[in-house]
Protein backbone atom coordinates (compact mmCIF):
# COMPACT_ATOMS: atom_id res chain seq x y z
CA UNK A 1 0.00 0.00 0.00
CA UNK A 2 1.34 3.42 -0.95
CA UNK A 3 2.30 6.02 1.64
CA UNK A 4 0.90 9.33 0.42
CA UNK A 5 2.69 12.56 1.28
CA UNK A 6 0.11 14.89 2.80
CA UNK A 7 0.82 18.46 3.84
CA UNK A 8 -0.68 20.30 6.78
CA UNK A 9 -1.09 24.03 6.27
CA UNK A 10 1.12 25.32 9.07
CA UNK A 11 0.20 28.97 9.52
CA UNK A 12 -2.19 28.46 12.47
CA UNK A 13 -4.07 25.71 14.30
CA UNK A 14 -3.44 22.12 15.42
CA UNK A 15 -0.63 21.40 12.98
CA UNK A 16 1.21 18.87 15.18
CA UNK A 17 -1.99 17.01 16.05
CA UNK A 18 -3.08 16.73 12.41
CA UNK A 19 0.37 15.51 11.40
CA UNK A 20 0.32 12.85 14.12
CA UNK A 21 -3.16 11.72 13.07
CA UNK A 22 -2.15 11.48 9.41
CA UNK A 23 0.95 9.46 10.23
CA UNK A 24 -1.08 7.15 12.47
CA UNK A 25 -3.43 6.66 9.49
CA UNK A 26 -0.58 5.59 7.20
CA UNK A 27 0.52 8.81 5.52
CA UNK A 28 3.72 10.80 5.56
CA UNK A 29 3.16 14.41 6.65
CA UNK A 30 4.84 17.70 5.81
CA UNK A 31 4.31 21.16 7.33
CA UNK A 32 3.40 23.59 4.55
CA UNK A 33 4.20 27.29 4.98
CA UNK A 34 5.64 28.16 1.57
CA UNK A 35 4.74 27.50 -2.06
CA UNK A 36 7.80 25.28 -2.55
CA UNK A 37 6.61 23.03 0.32
CA UNK A 38 3.10 22.88 -1.16
CA UNK A 39 4.62 21.70 -4.43
CA UNK A 40 6.03 18.58 -2.72
CA UNK A 41 2.73 17.16 -1.39
CA UNK A 42 -0.02 15.07 -2.94
CA UNK A 43 -2.76 16.39 -0.68
CA UNK A 44 -3.35 18.92 2.08
CA UNK A 45 -5.08 19.34 5.44
CA UNK A 46 -6.27 22.82 6.44
CA UNK A 47 -6.54 22.90 10.25
CA UNK A 48 -8.90 24.86 12.42
CA UNK A 49 -8.02 28.23 13.86
CA UNK A 50 -9.36 31.67 12.94
CA UNK A 51 -10.46 31.64 9.31
CA UNK A 52 -9.83 35.35 8.69
CA UNK A 53 -6.31 35.05 10.15
CA UNK A 54 -5.53 31.97 8.05
CA UNK A 55 -6.84 33.80 4.98
CA UNK A 56 -4.50 36.75 5.66
CA UNK A 57 -1.51 34.54 6.43
CA UNK A 58 -1.88 32.47 3.26
CA UNK A 59 -1.65 35.73 1.33
CA UNK A 60 1.35 36.95 3.35
CA UNK A 61 3.18 33.64 2.76
CA UNK A 62 2.40 33.70 -0.97
CA UNK A 63 0.27 30.56 -0.68
CA UNK A 64 -3.15 31.79 -1.71
CA UNK A 65 -2.83 31.56 -5.49
CA UNK A 66 -0.84 28.27 -5.46
CA UNK A 67 -3.46 26.78 -3.12
CA UNK A 68 -6.34 27.86 -5.32
CA UNK A 69 -4.56 26.45 -8.38
CA UNK A 70 -3.85 23.09 -6.75
CA UNK A 71 -7.44 22.79 -5.51
CA UNK A 72 -8.77 23.65 -8.97
CA UNK A 73 -6.42 21.01 -10.44
CA UNK A 74 -7.93 18.31 -8.20
CA UNK A 75 -5.58 18.07 -5.22
CA UNK A 76 -7.34 16.25 -2.34
CA UNK A 77 -7.91 18.62 0.58
CA UNK A 78 -9.43 18.06 4.01
CA UNK A 79 -10.51 21.11 6.01
CA UNK A 80 -11.51 20.98 9.69
CA UNK A 81 -13.51 23.81 11.31
CA UNK A 82 -11.85 26.96 9.89
CA UNK A 83 -10.59 24.70 7.11
CA UNK A 84 -14.22 24.05 6.14
CA UNK A 85 -14.80 27.80 5.92
CA UNK A 86 -11.72 28.26 3.73
CA UNK A 87 -12.86 25.52 1.34
CA UNK A 88 -16.41 26.89 1.08
CA UNK A 89 -17.45 28.87 -1.96
CA UNK A 90 -19.73 31.11 0.15
CA UNK A 91 -19.65 32.42 3.75
CA UNK A 92 -22.40 33.86 5.95
CA UNK A 93 -21.34 36.20 8.79
CA UNK A 94 -17.84 36.55 7.35
CA UNK A 95 -15.68 39.61 7.81
CA UNK A 96 -15.98 42.23 5.08
CA UNK A 97 -12.64 41.51 3.40
CA UNK A 98 -12.60 37.77 4.10
CA UNK A 99 -11.89 35.51 1.13
CA UNK A 100 -11.93 31.75 0.78
CA UNK A 101 -9.90 29.33 -1.27
CA UNK A 102 -13.14 27.80 -2.54
CA UNK A 103 -13.80 24.50 -4.25
CA UNK A 104 -16.64 23.17 -2.11
CA UNK A 105 -20.07 24.17 -3.42
CA UNK A 106 -21.40 24.99 0.05
CA UNK A 107 -22.54 27.99 2.04
CA UNK A 108 -21.16 27.98 5.60
CA UNK A 109 -22.10 30.03 8.62
CA UNK A 110 -19.16 31.11 10.77
CA UNK A 111 -19.43 30.48 14.55
CA UNK A 112 -22.81 28.87 13.89
CA UNK A 113 -22.86 27.07 17.24
CA UNK A 114 -22.07 30.24 19.16
CA UNK A 115 -19.05 31.54 21.04
CA UNK A 116 -16.22 29.58 22.65
CA UNK A 117 -18.37 28.98 25.75
CA UNK A 118 -20.97 27.27 23.55
CA UNK A 119 -18.47 24.68 22.31
CA UNK A 120 -19.61 21.11 22.89
CA UNK A 121 -19.04 17.45 22.04
CA UNK A 122 -21.32 14.78 20.64
CA UNK A 123 -21.16 11.38 18.95
CA UNK A 124 -21.83 11.34 15.21
CA UNK A 125 -22.38 8.58 12.71
CA UNK A 126 -20.29 9.58 9.68
CA UNK A 127 -21.14 7.86 6.41
CA UNK A 128 -18.14 5.95 5.10
CA UNK A 129 -16.33 5.89 8.45
CA UNK A 130 -16.62 2.39 9.90
CA UNK A 131 -16.42 1.36 13.54
CA UNK A 132 -19.29 3.23 15.14
CA UNK A 133 -19.85 6.88 16.03
CA UNK A 134 -17.09 9.49 15.83
CA UNK A 135 -16.62 11.79 18.83
CA UNK A 136 -17.08 15.29 17.43
CA UNK A 137 -15.59 18.29 19.26
CA UNK A 138 -17.12 21.58 18.10
CA UNK A 139 -15.15 24.73 19.02
CA UNK A 140 -16.64 27.99 17.66
CA UNK A 141 -17.60 25.79 14.74
CA UNK A 142 -19.32 26.52 11.45
CA UNK A 143 -22.12 24.51 9.94
CA UNK A 144 -23.31 24.15 6.36
CA UNK A 145 -26.38 26.20 5.48
CA UNK A 146 -26.69 25.03 1.88
CA UNK A 147 -25.07 22.49 -0.45
CA UNK A 148 -24.76 22.28 -4.19
CA UNK A 149 -25.97 19.19 -6.08
CA UNK A 150 -22.55 17.50 -6.17
CA UNK A 151 -21.97 17.72 -2.41
CA UNK A 152 -22.47 14.61 -0.27
CA UNK A 153 -23.61 15.16 3.31
CA UNK A 154 -21.85 12.51 5.42
CA UNK A 155 -23.10 13.66 8.84
CA UNK A 156 -25.47 16.24 10.32
CA UNK A 157 -26.46 17.50 13.76
CA UNK A 158 -29.95 18.39 14.92
CA UNK A 159 -30.52 22.06 15.74
CA UNK A 160 -33.59 24.15 16.53
CA UNK A 161 -33.71 25.04 12.86
CA UNK A 162 -33.49 21.42 11.72
CA UNK A 163 -30.58 19.20 10.70
CA UNK A 164 -27.35 21.00 9.76
CA UNK A 165 -24.59 19.26 7.78
CA UNK A 166 -21.26 19.11 9.62
CA UNK A 167 -19.35 16.62 7.42
CA UNK A 168 -19.42 17.08 3.65
CA UNK A 169 -17.55 15.75 0.67
CA UNK A 170 -17.37 16.87 -2.93
CA UNK A 171 -15.12 14.71 -5.06
CA UNK A 172 -11.60 14.98 -3.61
CA UNK A 173 -12.54 17.64 -1.05
CA UNK A 174 -13.62 16.75 2.50
CA UNK A 175 -14.64 19.08 5.34
CA UNK A 176 -15.76 18.71 8.94
CA UNK A 177 -17.12 21.37 11.30
CA UNK A 178 -15.37 19.66 14.19
CA UNK A 179 -11.83 18.80 15.28
CA UNK A 180 -11.12 15.03 15.01
CA UNK A 181 -7.41 15.62 15.60
CA UNK A 182 -8.00 16.33 19.33
CA UNK A 183 -9.74 13.08 20.28
CA UNK A 184 -7.12 10.43 19.53
CA UNK A 185 -9.58 8.79 17.08
CA UNK A 186 -7.90 8.93 13.68
CA UNK A 187 -10.65 7.37 11.58
CA UNK A 188 -11.60 10.64 9.83
CA UNK A 189 -7.96 11.13 8.88
CA UNK A 190 -7.88 7.50 7.74
CA UNK A 191 -10.91 8.17 5.56
CA UNK A 192 -9.06 11.12 4.01
CA UNK A 193 -5.88 9.09 3.49
CA UNK A 194 -7.99 6.52 1.66
CA UNK A 195 -9.43 9.33 -0.47
CA UNK A 196 -5.90 10.39 -1.37
CA UNK A 197 -5.03 6.82 -2.30
CA UNK A 198 -8.17 6.65 -4.37
CA UNK A 199 -9.56 3.72 -2.40
CA UNK A 200 -12.62 5.55 -1.02
CA UNK A 201 -15.50 5.62 -3.49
Amino acid sequence: MTTPVIGVLAVQGDVREHRAALESAGASSVAVRRPEELATVEALVIPGGESTTIDKLTRIFGLRDPLRSRIADGMPVYGSCAGMILLADRILDGHRDQQTLGGLDITVRRNAFGRQVDSYETDLEVAGVAGGPVRAVFIRAPWVEACGPDVEVLASVETEGGPRPVVVRQGRLLATSFHPEVTGDHRVHGFFVDMVRGTTA
